[in-house]
């Protein structure tokens, strides 16, 4: 059986994550609501505006049961999702739920316009208004840095990154091939 793999598809970057998941065998599930959360074997939260995903968490009655599901399957944060997961987020602060013992600091790379591209894991991402992870706690793992930051990271089955790697058009990225691993 395939392995179902969700996507908080709320708001941000989501259908570009599909070729790289079904590239390695997965079944992908946009999840917009607490029942399609059932199932999955693994989660994404997207790039995307936090502040907006956190709006509309609340508003279609995901708070609780992604705090469930974060609890139980491996989940991969990215740019906002990465934000969302963090243990502490400045400039400005905002709540996020928590499960990733990592301070962030939200755009730090400055505006739309300072947006720009890189290499990790010998694979092309881009950093859009991204996040910079600017403290980790002793349990998370860091597999790549940018700029001299953590950009990557681990802690148990939750792994965010503050960049995207669902743009570039060679799927499977080997940060989507790492998620999939955890999943098992």
């Amino acid at each position: 059986m395939k392995p179902v793999v969700g996507i908080l598809a709320l708001q941000g970057a989501i259908t570009p994550h599909f070729p790289h998941l079904r590239a390695l065998g997965a079944e992908v599930r946009e999840v917009r609501c607490p029942q399609a959360l059932i199932g999955c074997d693994g989660l994404i939260l997207p790039g995307g505006e936090s502040s907006t995903m956190l709006r509309l968490i609340g508003t279609f009655g995901l708070r609780e049961p992604l705090a469930e599901a974060f609890q139980r399957i491996p989940v991969w944060g990215i740019c906002a999702g990465c934000i969302l997961l963090a243990r502490e987020v400045r400039h400005p602060a905002q709540w996020s739920f928590g499960c990733l013992d990592i301070e962030v600091e939200r755009n730090a790379y400055g505006s739309q316009v300072q947006s720009h591209e890189d290499v990790i894991a010998d694979y092309p991402v881009a950093f859009i208004r991204a996040p910079v992870i600017c403290g980790v706690g002793p349990s998370v793992e860091v597999f790549a840095t940018h700029r001299g930051t953590p950009a990557w990271v681990r802690q148990g089955r939750i792994m965010a990154t503050t960049f995207h790697t669902e743009l570039a058009l060679d799927p499977p990225s080997p940060i989507h091939r790492a998620f999939f691993e955890l999943i098992g």
